[in-house]
């Protein structure tokens, strides 16, 4: 039963992703508190942004990808490992937006656009680089991943500072793009970063897992891995305060 071997195969995919994260729990929870419940992405800036969804993934069985909207939203840029900014670091790009009783939460970090290198984390030095959600996501068209690439200069130095005034000097733009599988981009949305908020770095938590767009369920072995590894930074987190139990999801 050639069908029945592959299944087997992914559920075996599936398990070592969740016992990798279990794994990785345990120095995340430790370095979350000794990093006051952010044991990656220590150090970021928060913007105030807007997404216009232009409707242009058509056909995918998925409203949030097919209808226009445009709706505010905050995004925070970030270093993963927290290194000084003249070494390269995996780049964070975390959006939120309200909906609702529950936001939506997006998680991005550098990596390539090709059909393979779409997969892999690339450290860089640019905050206007290209940006990958490596965690799939479950649709009515198949396994779907999402992008961001600049939509203009490059030449953003990842340093928060280093952002934050040149987001306040000309802005920031990106074109969000979302793929099925290793097909190529769809563009569908447009995010403009328009300005620093008033602290440099508020304590905002974000939580791809638990928070998807619509019509989407965050799903494969990324999600499997990221979901032990979110709570032991939330359980970091309440330790870091002297709070234990449950608190906001805490990752980017």
């Amino acid at each position: 039963m050639p069908g029945a071997r592959r299944a087997g195969e992914g559920d075996v995919v599936q398990d070592l992703a969740r016992l990798a994260g279990r794994l990785a729990a345990v120095p995340l929870g430790t370095l979350a508190r000794w990093r006051a419940g952010k044991p990656m992405h220590p150090r970021g800036v928060v913007l105030d942004a807007v997404l216009e969804r232009t409707g242009g993934a058509r056909g995918w069985g998925v409203r949030w990808l097919e209808e226009p909207a445009r709706e505010p939203a905050v995004v925070r840029l970030s270093r993963g490992a927290g290194l000084p900014t003249p070494l390269p670091d995996l780049l964070g790009l975390a959006v939120r937006l309200p909906d609702g009783d529950r936001p939506v939460d997006l998680l991005l970090s550098t990596g390539g656009r090709g059909r393979w290198t779409r997969f892999l984390p690339v450290p860089r030095v640019d905050a206007a680089s290209t940006y990958s959600s490596f965690m799939g996501y479950r649709s009515p068209a198949g396994t779907l991943r999402l992008a961001a690439v600049p939509d203009g200069p490059d030449g953003v130095a990842s340093d928060p500072r280093a952002v934050a005034a040149a987001v306040a000097e000309r802005g920031l733009v990106f074109r969000l793009l979302v793929a099925r599988g290793a097909e190529g981009w769809v563009p569908f949305a447009r995010l403009t970063l328009t300005a620093p908020v008033a602290e440099l770095d508020p304590d905002l938590r974000f939580d791809a897992v638990r928070n998807p767009p619509p019509g989407l369920l965050a799903d494969g072995p990324m999600a499997r891995f990221r979901a032990p590894a979110y709570a032991a930074a939330r359980e970091g987190r309440a330790l870091a305060r002297g709070r234990p139990g449950r608190v906001s999801s805490a990752t980017q």
